[in-house]
């Protein structure tokens, strides 16, 4: 019996989204060989539809056709194709759950950063309310992370080794840094502010990355 000719997976979405970013960040450092479709929910959303029906990035097709949503859901799909001794996420707890709760912190912030850039850019009349909700939640979010991150010692988060905590927070603080320049100064969070740094200058960071486009 003939086997099905698989195609590489999809990842549709714009490298700036730090959702996105991170997507593909870990496929690079799998060696999982992707199709990357650098759509915008604002500017072609005609075309993600097909594929996600809330028009979301990330977005990536599998190599059978299916779709699947939500950063979070695609990196654990993703950690289940390489052996457990690759994977980004620690296979025991409970440095497990802890990365996960530093990956979901960052995500957050993440969400509250673009919700305060829609909020200041997309509004004609700006809550100020709202304003200052997001940038609150963005800073205690942060002051957790740094807090946990100053009290670890070695190169990486968990583990030993470089993983989905560590690439979610470097490419969240990227984020922050060009859609609210000024918002979190580094000397604020010189543990966070370190790690990106560096991560920042390897091959897969370098490679998987675009500067913030403002949606129009």
């Amino acid at each position: 019996m003939l086997r099905p000719i698989l195609l590489p997976m999809i990842l549709i979405g714009q490298f700036d989204s730090p959702f996105v970013r991170r997507v593909g960040i870990a496929l690079t450092l799998y060696g999982l060989p992707f199709e990357h479709r650098p759509w915008s929910v604002f500017g072609d959303p005609e075309k993600i539809r097909p594929y996600n029906p809330l028009t979301r990035v990330p977005t990536l097709v599998l190599d059978d056709g299916e779709s699947l949503i939500e950063s979070h859901c695609i990196l654990d799909h993703l950690d289940s194709l390489v052996p457990a001794e690759r994977a980004l996420y620690p296979r025991v707890e409970p440095d497990r759950r802890r990365a996960m709760k530093v990956a979901a912190l960052a995500m957050g912030t993440a969400e509250k950063a673009v919700s305060l850039f829609y909020e200041q850019r997309l509004h004609r009349e700006v809550s100020d309310v709202w304003v200052t909700r997001c940038r609150a939640q963005i800073a205690d979010a942060l002051a957790i992370l740094e807090a946990d991150r100053a009290g670890r010692g070695g190169e990486h988060w968990f583990g030993g080794r470089l993983g989905h905590a560590d690439i979610a927070v470097a490419v969240v603080l990227r984020f922050l840094a060009e859609a609210h320049p000024g918002l979190v100064p580094a000397a604020g969070i010189p543990a966070l502010a370190a790690d990106a740094a560096r991560l920042e200058q390897l091959p897969a960071f370098q490679t998987i990355q675009q500067p913030f486009i403002p949606p129009a």
